[in-house]
């Protein structure tokens, strides 16, 4: 066997792999933030600029990693299947969610650049589902990767899996109520 006809797929696992460790940094930061946990003087915009930097870099290698699959000569996936959710004959729900999950990432990541034109509020709003690209993520991962049964990638899930369930627990007991209208 020839090592090469294995490079797309290797690029294509690697870089999911490196997907789903920057979007779990990066979801784990911001949870982080907006549960307010560290109150450290000076940790906010250090905090915010490592955030916004694992984001982008997921969105890179969550590109990179659709892309090298189009070279993979076993899958053979096409245009079509790396871009219409479910419409990739490997199983194709688990690559459909992916598939989701990386549009998502893609406009709730770069909703951030647009936060002043659209509001501050609908950003937040909107950026709150972040923790869903996280989570269809591993869905994917597990029913599509091919290391999905690996116990060192399920170990790297459950293990960042606990801190991120907590924060978000803790980010929604500590969402403020409603403001009422005064009348």
């Amino acid at each position: 066997m020839n090592p090469a006809d294995y490079s797309w797929w290797l690029a294509s696992r690697a870089s999911g792999v490196v997907a789903l460790i920057l979007v779990t940094i990066s979801v784990g930061l911001g949870l982080t933030m907006a549960s307010k946990i560290v109150r450290k003087r000076g940790m906010g915009p250090m905090l915010a600029r490592i955030h916004e930097q694992t984001a982008l870099a997921g969105l890179v290698a969550i590109a990179v990693h659709g892309i090298t699959l189009l070279g993979d000569p076993w899958l053979h996936p096409g245009v079509k299947g790396i871009a219409v959710p479910f419409a990739m004959a490997y199983r194709p729900l688990f690559t459909g969610l992916g598939i989701i999950a990386g549009y998502l990432a893609a406009l709730l990541g770069l909703t951030f650049y647009l936060r002043r034109r659209i509001g501050t509020m609908l950003w937040r709003k909107m950026h709150r589902a972040t923790v869903l690209v996280w989570l269809l993520g591993l869905v994917h991962t597990l029913g599509a990767g091919t290391d999905g049964g690996s116990v060192w990638l399920r170990e790297f899930m459950a293990v960042t899996a606990v801190p991120i369930v907590v924060l978000f627990a803790v980010r929604m007991l500590r969402r403020p109520a409603p403001r009422r209208a005064v009348a």
